[in-house]
């Protein structure tokens, strides 16, 4: 009697828990919240107790228009899609069609990474925790807007620098659960995107969700992404396909479809019509940590945090105390979160159209709302922070304040021209046009560039194509003691793509 009595207690105070939420003050401060970070537009989805309890958009779908972004506006939800290929792996070893620990060459001889040793000693399950031994980002380029197939991404991990020992640090790897989705397709004889429409995206009737920009059909509901000048002005960029890589960010969803999916992982694998479509083990084999970060223990980080990591496709640590799973996704113009509180069966989700996006500020603040913590005002302490890091970012105005006016180049354009390798990437080739330098990128279109002098034997990159993570970068060419051009090297001050890893040889 007394545990009933108990649960019923629990059960109204968790009910008033949510109903003493004003959401009007949280609408209006998500509102200007929106404003003062000039982004143009974002959705915020908010699931309490098993239920949506919030969905709204605000700003604009595009900057030239005046569309209102609502619940139903799909974007880019970039490496939010990790949890989806964590939990379709699930599935299969539930089917007990892998394990966790098999080895991934058993299933895809052509994957290698830095060392042939490790090379066969790299399980399924280390692919999805970010323990291979490669840096954050490292890689990135080889895949990042190519033609490449995905098996072919795959092949070039080799050339990937090694970061630190195996299973003894974390780098965050895209590579690693492309690789995962490679493995996907070879033992379902399906593509990663039946895999997750049949598997979870059907079932869980997130019904205006797609894998690919050549989906949105007739669905004119969709945001538009953008980047953002040195004027901090927000202009219109193209959608991107992500065809090859959908594993690591290729699901394009709106807040109403992945409050859904919140819902359903805080129910553990069960549907709202009570079907199971992963276990309790599974469950417990993603959400536990398998990768531990640092963290202080002195002196609390501004989320309280007393430990993180990462499990399986997720983000795991604490927020001032109470269990934290999340995960953050970046697509070329659209920054989003998911981010739960499973003990308080609390989530939120941030789908933004900008790359300056308040995505923590906004999901923290609706956490204190329903925690009844102090009235912090996210939005201004990461503003504030953000513009701080942002003005001593000075890597640009350094590179151009040094530049050397008035020089001449010592190597002739006859010489220049011509084709260059590096084995991560593949063929570079400069040619002559219009009496204008060109660079081509033999698997990435979309990088193509015109190169214009610099100082010297270095050329300042101009992109063909608008490029939301990068601006202002050079290109050197090597030459020997006797004049003779070696090589190129890359220098794109930025924190996404590391274009040095793909220095290239001149080989004709």
């Amino acid at each position: 009697m007394k545990k009933i009595l108990l649960l019923s207690i629990l059960f109204i105070s968790t009910s008033l828990f949510a109903q003493n939420v004003d959401y009007k003050t949280l609408d209006k401060y998500i509102s200007q919240t929106q404003q003062d970070w000039n982004i143009p537009g974002l959705s915020v989805g908010i699931v309490k107790d098993g239920k949506i309890v919030f969905e709204k958009g605000y700003g604009k779908m595009n900057v030239n228009e005046n569309r209102k972004p609502d619940e139903h506006t799909i974007y880019a939800i970039a490496s939010n899609t990790k949890a989806f290929t964590a939990a379709i792996i699930a599935q299969l070893v539930e089917e007990g069609k892998v394990n966790w620990d098999d080895k991934v060459q058993d299933y895809l001889p052509y994957f290698e990474v830095y060392d042939p040793a490790i090379s066969k000693m790299v399980t399924i399950e280390d692919l999805l925790s970010h323990n291979v031994g490669l840096g954050t980002f490292s890689g990135d380029g080889i895949w990042y807007k190519s033609e490449l197939t995905t098996e072919e991404i795959v092949k070039r991990i080799k050339f990937v620098p090694q970061a630190f020992e195996f299973r003894d640090g974390y780098g965050y790897s895209n590579l690693m659960f492309i690789t995962a989705g490679a493995l996907i397709e070879k033992v379902t004889g399906k593509s990663f995107k039946e895999n997750v429409t049949e598997r979870f995206l059907k079932p869980l009737e997130m019904d205006n969700t797609v894998v690919s920009i050549k989906d949105f059909d007739s669905n004119t509901n969709v945001a538009t992404p953008h980047a953002m000048n040195t004027n901090n002005e927000n202009y219109v960029i193209p959608w991107v396909g992500w065809d090859n890589v959908q594993s690591t960010g290729g699901i394009i969803s709106s807040v109403h479809d992945m409050s859904k999916w919140m819902i359903f992982n805080m129910n553990h694998g069960v549907t709202s019509t009570n079907d199971t479509l992963f276990n309790t083990n599974s469950r417990n084999r993603m959400w536990n940590i398998n990768n531990s970060f640092g963290t202080n223990q002195v002196k609390r980080n501004s989320t309280g945090m007393h430990y993180s990591g990462y499990g399986l496709g997720w983000f795991i640590g604490d927020y001032h105390g109470h269990y934290r799973v999340r995960h953050g996704g970046g697509y070329d113009g659209m920054i989003s979160t998911v981010q739960m509180l499973p003990d308080e069966n609390l989530g939120v989700v941030v789908l933004t159209n900008g790359v300056k996006a308040p995505t923590n500020a906004i999901a923290y603040y609706i956490f204190d709302r329903f925690l009844n913590r102090d009235q912090n005002d996210w939005s201004k302490e990461m503003l504030d922070s953000y513009d701080e890091w942002k003005a001593s970012d000075t890597r640009i105005a350094d590179r151009k304040a040094k530049q050397v006016k008035g020089t001449q180049p010592i190597l002739k354009k006859e010489d220049i021209v011509g084709t260059y390798h590096a084995d991560i990437y593949g063929n570079f080739e400069v040619i002559e046009k219009n009496g204008k330098l060109k660079l081509l990128w033999e698997h990435t279109p979309l990088l193509n560039s015109t190169l214009e002098h610099f100082n010297y034997d270095a050329y300042e990159i101009k992109w063909d194509e608008p490029q939301a993570w990068f601006s202002f970068g050079t290109v050197k060419f090597e030459s020997d003691a006797y004049g003779k051009v070696t090589g190129i090297s890359f220098d794109i001050p930025n924190d996404d793509f590391f274009f040095y890893e793909m220095n290239a040889k001149k080989v004709r």
